[in-house]
């Protein structure tokens, strides 16, 4: 059968991980269209062995050699103090011809679009984008494709490959239970961010709903993906590359997911041998497809069991076989020529139009044995090539011995070989970061961030500058609250099937008094502007470094948030911002944003009170709450910086409500008021069942 084609009949790719040279190999030979791959140190898999910068030129020829794409990953969060670096590594992969870079960080990805707007720019999943408009907006922003986020059900794919973007999914591999990008759950445990490559997967521990874990309890933990028989379909929906997770997994592993989705898109038949290695070889308790199908259960749930891991050895052994010798890949059409008192002549052409010809010795007298000649020319073995079109003419009394036939093929194979391996740089000159001029830093403020309007209050409002709250606010609720301070409603940092709903929410939050609009997702921008309303960056859009505030800048934003991952001294270039920034002062900071609630899939969501916790193996409680459509993961205990205000380098301050009541979050916002006339009360007295300073104090 023929290969899948996409909708806008492309030929899809099928894009493989690479964490070391041996998965290189495997992934090439098993029939990787294309790898993905990292190098120093802004890549999402630290723990990996990242490629040098030799090992990472000569990957680069190996695979174009063969016919194989290179996207080099950058899909970390950059600190201001890292950007010369990354760049530096940006700049590196332009000039030894990488394909596309991919890219995380906004600020980053506008820095490298400036200096090489020639350069191919790939949104990772980790910037979250899982609507149409959000895809459209990474558009504007250079982005050429879009890797969506892995929690989306086949019809919201569909629906994203309808702007005119080249569309990647995941096919295969791990699934974090977080929407990937919302994660703190590392960072904030163990100080090791999932956003900076460095995630220590806390997630894969024993945890609970409501009651202490025991050891085979992963409320935290999903199967894996497998989406290899939707191959096809994928394909069908638009869908242009296929991606397999894996880039820390063993050379065997690759090889097997590689093959098993290169037969799904040929539509050839899937060994059941090789499905069940593959099982073996790495799987938690088998697969799911739960997000495609939107059946987001139970049966998503898996961990790595002891049967799993004593059944790779022997899968290994037998997949270790598929990568054990080359076969060729590259068509090569070949035409040997004998000419009388004429020097041999061999052409080698290529299907990309690349093409060479080697001359030998004069032919000999005699008669040529053509079939022979022609089985010669086609033992490429151990080449990138395979032979397709063989032609030999020969003069009559023209003979030659197959030894110098086959150094003319060996001559010309290494020869197409260096010319395919040939790269053409794009250039890459780094300029400034825009000019822009710092905003007048306002007057201490406080802006009240609301999980439920019922914790609003009077005495709560007269303490803050901007009240923010829930988008799914009643438009009487805002009203009544506008009357006595300047109100603003938060979006949802998961949107999934609901830009529609969004669009007109935030309409009649306008209407109905709402002043601006809190927006954590790149989704979010486009339709907060089609609303009419200000834009106040969360923090989910990642404000890491001067580079993304000036994207935000120019994306019109009204104030941005910094990324709680910072530590004070990291926020400092904070100080010359163009815009109002704000940075999280107080409150149960989100650790996950889950579209698979355990608690929902443990109970249901019949009668709950917003009270489910999640408990881990030390007896800790970590809060579950609702969050349009999908759920937040709370921290145990809040952050609690209002002691600290002099050290971070803004005059906006967060107050992050999400459990307390009414009469609490009015507490706190009285401390916090103190807190801004130079009168902090002391963490442990404000707070005395516990709190944390996040990572913002070294």
């Amino acid at each position: 059968m023929s290969r899948a084609v996409s909708a806008n009949n492309r030929t899809i790719e099928l894009l493989a991980p690479v964490g070391s040279p041996e998965a290189l190999i495997a992934a090439v030979r098993c029939g990787a269209d294309a790898v993905y791959l990292g190098a120093g140190s802004f890549h999402a898999r630290q723990n990996s062995r990242p490629f040098d910068a030799h090992s990472l030129r000569e990957a680069v020829a190996y695979c174009h050699a063969r016919g194989v794409k290179v996207h080099l990953t950058l899909n970390t969060l950059i600190r201001e103090d890292e950007m010369p670096q990354a760049l530096a590594d940006a700049a590196y992969a332009a000039a030894i011809g990488v394909d596309a870079l991919i890219v995380q960080d906004r600020g980053l990805a506008a820095a490298i679009h400036r200096a090489a707007p020639a350069l191919t720019l790939h949104a990772s999943t980790q910037l979250t984008c899982h609507t149409p408009e959000g895809v459209r907006k990474l558009r504007e922003d250079g982005f050429s494709r879009v890797v969506l986020a892995r929690e989306m059900s086949r019809e919201e794919i569909a629906a994203c490959c309808q702007v005119g973007v080249e569309i990647e999914t995941f096919v295969h591999g791990a699934l974090c239970m977080s929407v990937s990008g919302q994660c703190l759950l590392s960072a904030m445990l163990g100080g090791r961010s999932g956003n900076r490559g460095r995630c220590a997967q806390p997630c894969r521990l024993p945890f609970a709903v409501g009651k202490m874990p025991r050891e085979n309890d992963r409320a935290l933990s999903l199967k894996d993906l497998s989406l290899c028989d939707a191959a096809r379909e994928l394909a069908s929906l638009g869908v242009c590359s296929l991606k397999i997770e894996g880039r820390m997994k063993r050379p065997e592993y690759v090889a097997a997911a590689v093959s098993v989705c290169r037969a799904a898109i040929d539509g050839t038949p899937i060994d059941p041998q090789l499905t069940d290695d593959l099982r073996s070889v790495f799987s938690r308790s088998g697969f799911t497809d739960g997000y495609y199908t939107a059946r987001r259960d139970r049966s998503m749930f898996g961990a790595r069991t002891k049967e799993d891991v004593t059944a790779a050895p022997a899968a290994q052994k037998r997949l270790s076989a598929l990568f054990a010798r080359e076969s060729g890949r590259v068509a090569v059409d070949m035409s040997l020529y004998l000419t009388q008192n004429e020097p041999m002549t061999l052409l080698m052409t290529d299907k990309d139009g690349n093409s060479v010809t080697v001359t030998g010795d004069v032919p000999r007298d005699g008669q040529a044995d053509i079939a022979r000649f022609e089985a010669q020319l086609r033992k490429l073995g151990g080449t990138p090539f395979v032979a397709a079109e063989v032609t030999v003419v020969a003069a009559d009394n023209t003979d030659a011995p197959l030894s110098a036939v086959n150094a003319l093929r060996r001559e010309a194979a290494e020869q197409l070989t260096a010319l395919r391996q040939a790269v053409t740089p794009v250039p890459f000159a780094v300029t400034p970061t825009p000019p822009f001029t710092a905003s007048e830093r306002p007057a201490k403020q406080l802006l009240i961030r609301l999980q439920d309007p019922a914790q609003w209050s009077k005495a709560l409002a007269d303490t803050a500058s901007l009240t923010v709250l829930p988008l799914t606010t009643p438009p009487e609720m805002l009203t009544a609250c506008a009357q006595h301070g300047r109100v603003a409603v938060e979006i949802p940092r998961g949107m999934f099937s609901r830009e529609s709903h969004i669009r007109e929410a935030l309409k009649n939050a306008k209407t109905a008094g709402a002043v601006a609009a809190v927006a954590h997702n790149v989704g979010a921008l486009p339709l907060c502007k089609q609303a009419g309303l200000p834009v106040i960056g969360g923090f989910g859009l990642h404000t890491v470094n001067r580079e993304t505030l000036a994207v935000h800048a120019a994306d019109g934003l009204a104030a941005a948030t910094l990324s709680p991952e910072l530590t004070d001294k990291q926020m400092r270039f904070a100080a010359s911002s163009p815009l109002p920034m704000t940075a999280l002062v107080y409150g149960r900071l989100p650790l996950m944003l889950l579209r698979n609630c355990p608690a929902s899939a443990a109970h249901g969501c019949r009668d709950c009170r917003q009270d489910r916790v999640l408990i881990d193996r030390k007896g800790v409680r970590f809060p579950l709450v609702c969050a349009g459509g999908c759920a937040d993961l709370l921290n145990a205990v809040p952050l609690y910086l209002l002691d600290r205000l002099d050290t971070l380098p803004v005059s906006l301050y967060t107050l992050y409500m999400t459990t307390e009541s009414a009469k609490e979050a009015a507490r706190i916002a009285a401390l916090a008021a103190d807190a801004l006339t130079n009168r902090p009360t002391p963490a442990e007295q404000a707070i005395p069942d516990g709190f944390t300073r996040g990572m913002k104090v070294l």
